[in-house]
């Protein structure tokens, strides 16, 4: 069996506590969505984190209608401005903390309506688990991947009635929001095209995650920029080469979308290196992917 997204981002966090920390409830409910930092995500490399300014942007937490449910994001735009690209953030498995908000005002600052809808919220509060074992079996284990996909279609309708361009559709995922990523790429045709930070790429089949990427190589819509790295010891080398497999077999059967999707593999990158808050961080791998997913959704009618 292999493993799952969440003890991916555990393999990132060798010197997370074992026992659970005190709670912090550095959540929507008290900070605001977007502020501080998970628990589990403990120690915060404080020293390395980047800050990204609001200064010149509209962000901060909006509410999504989903059949009824109201859904939290954390959106950032240049202020005053309509009509805009858009890029769906996808976050790991810890939620939409300051790391994620962060990431959301980059893309703002490069001209684009970023959003991050919380993703986890009916199954529980990701950012108050101090206890990794806890937050997986208790929240992140019990998400359908129906459930995502329904919500980012609903975070796609809310950009387009406030602001957004959904004609210029992006998404971009980290760790288990990359694997998300090949997904929703996957499903909605508006989608110009994914970046998919090491996201898993294959998996067992379950009641709640019927098909992981590999599978659906022949359904993307949009060709997808994979960013991986080698020194990844949850998401092996081999699985980056079946998903290349797959993807040449769709494209040489006429997906164009999966003909022009494209990996970049760090030789020296461990698993979540563009996490800049995590002892992880490689921040020449991040950077260059950072560059690299610019240039991506720029190519492909995103920007």
């Amino acid at each position: 069996m292999l493993k799952s997204d969440h003890i991916l981002d555990t393999q990132a966090l060798l010197d997370v506590p074992a026992k659970p920390l005190a709670p912090t409830r550095r959540t929507a409910l008290k900070l605001g969505l977007g502020a501080g930092y998970a628990a589990a995500t403990l120690p915060i490399m404080a020293q390395t984190a980047i800050k990204t300014s609001a200064e010149g942007l509209t962000a901060g937490e909006v509410t999504i209608d989903v059949a009824g449910f109201k859904m939290p994001a954390y959106r950032a735009q240049p202020a005053g401005k309509t009509g805009l690209p858009v890029v769906l953030v996808l976050s790991e498995i810890f939620g939409v903390h300051e790391y994620i908000a962060d990431t959301a005002r980059r893309f703002a600052k490069a001209g684009y309506l970023a959003i991050a809808p919380e993703l986890f919220v009916r199954q529980g509060d990701a950012q108050s688990y101090g206890e990794m074992a806890k937050l997986m079996s208790e929240v992140i284990s019990k998400v359908p991947d129906a459930q995502v996909l329904g919500d980012l279609d609903a975070t796609v309708a809310w950009v387009a009635a406030h602001g957004g361009n959904a004609d210029k559709l992006g998404v971009t995922g980290f760790c288990w929001g990359g694997r998300q990523t090949w997904l929703y790429t996957a499903h909605n045709p508006k989608v110009k095209a994914g970046v998919a930070w090491y996201g898993r790429l294959v998996g067992d089949s379950t009641a709640l995650t019927p098909k992981h990427p590999v599978e659906l190589a022949a359904q993307l819509k949009g060709p997808v920029l994979g960013l991986y790295g080698a020194a990844d010891t949850g998401i092996p080398l081999d699985t980056v080469e079946r998903m290349k497999a797959a993807l040449a077999e769709a494209g040489a059967k006429g997906n164009a979308a999966a003909k022009a999707s494209e990996f970049v593999v760090y030789p020296d990158a461990p698993h979540a290196f563009h996490a800049d808050y995590r002892p992880s961080f490689r921040k020449e791998a991040a950077e260059d992917g950072w560059k690299r997913a610019l240039a991506w959704f720029k190519q492909h009618g995103v920007g």
